[in-house]
């Protein structure tokens, strides 16, 4: 403690008046990502249900497409958080919980078509071509929901990813009007999760103010409901 001090006496005085004013500011911006992150678990905590909690409860409501979350591609395969996806959500749609996926993610440049891989995938468990649509301009989990609502015109959606992530889709689809249901995938450990989720608590408080102020998706376009033939967004 002396030490502390005496190094701090060192310290010229206006040089120790903006370290403090530097310590509150950071102290501040701490508890506000904090009680962000907080706000945003809370709205949405009601709106979600692990796999395994779903597989042993029934539905109380009727949802018009499970919605599935872009995760990235290694080469042209699904990543692993992605398949996880990938299996939660064919496994709803066969369980008859809604009788049309939305593939969401990005094909934002020539030579990357992640919802045509993930599109082959359900293809691939059996999963009709008619009954999968693809959001090619799902650019990042806002735009996925309001995309969804103001383009497909979805209203009830499933949305499937990880829990860690659902907090904030579940959160955004419910500040945009839409009676959703998180599905959070099986918990499974991935590499680098540290980082995703330091990064997710900062993608919160983003998208707290992004719904606020309604702040529109990068591309906009003709109406395609999902109560329609999901062939008509092939490439």
């Amino acid at each position: 403690m002396n030490k502390i001090r005496t190094i701090t006496k060192k310290i010229p005085k206006p040089i120790q008046r903006v370290l403090i004013i530097l310590l509150v500011i950071a102290a501040l911006g701490i508890l506000c990502v904090a009680g962000l992150n907080l706000w945003v678990i809370g709205k949405s905590h009601n709106h979600i249900l692990g796999f395994s909690e779903l597989q042993q409860e029934s539905l109380d409501t009727e949802h018009d497409c499970i919605i599935i979350l872009g995760a990235g591609l290694r080469d042209v395969e699904p990543s692993p958080m992605l398949r996880d996806r990938l299996e939660t959500g064919i496994s709803l749609y066969k369980k008859g919980n809604a009788p049309k996926i939305l593939m969401s993610g990005d094909h934002g440049r020539t030579g990357y078509n992640e919802v045509q891989v993930m599109k082959q995938y359900a293809l691939d468990a059996g999963v009709p071509s008619s009954d999968i649509f693809m959001d090619h301009a799902g650019f990042s989990t806002y735009e996925s929901m309001i995309r969804a609502r103001d383009i497909f015109e979805v209203k009830s959606p499933i949305i499937v990813t990880q829990k860690y992530h659902l907090y904030r889709a579940a959160y955004i689809a419910s500040e945009l009007d839409l009676n959703c249901l998180g599905v959070a995938t099986e918990d499974f450990k991935y590499g680098g999760q540290f980082h995703r989720t330091l990064r997710e608590c900062l993608a919160r408080c983003k998208d707290v103010f992004t719904v606020l102020f309604d702040i529109p998706p990068t591309y906009d376009g003709e109406k395609i409901p999902i109560s329609g033939n999901g062939d008509v967004t092939n490439d």
